[in-house]
């Protein structure tokens, strides 16, 4: 059985937000829970759509390049930017030779 990119669904907190998509996409979100809950559990296009996005950003390689380089020189110990993501790696410590 073909699996879909989301998997399954952790459970974490959430922050209510409304938006507006085209009809089309309605209509795609519509097809892709009724699939998802026929694989695994049933889940309307509501619970679907933060993690969907939280997905997309996670693959983002470009967006998680700029995030890299926006944190070089904070600490390690910062927090994950989604539950259950492991912190970005720090950036390279600077060489202070470098600059004489």
């Amino acid at each position: 059985m073909t699996e879909l990119k989301l998997g399954r669904l952790p459970k974490a907190g959430m922050v209510r937000m409304h938006v507006a998509v085209p009809e089309t996409l309605k209509d795609e979100l519509d097809r892709y829970a009724a699939e998802y809950s026929r694989l695994y559990e049933p889940a309307d296009v509501a619970t679907l759509i933060p993690h969907m996005l939280e997905a997309f950003i996670r693959s983002d390689r470009g967006y998680r390049r700029r995030r890299t380089r926006a944190r070089r020189g904070e600490s390690a110990e910062r927090s994950a930017p989604f539950p259950g993501a492991s912190p970005a790696p720090p950036g390279p410590e600077p060489d202070p030779e470098a600059s004489a």
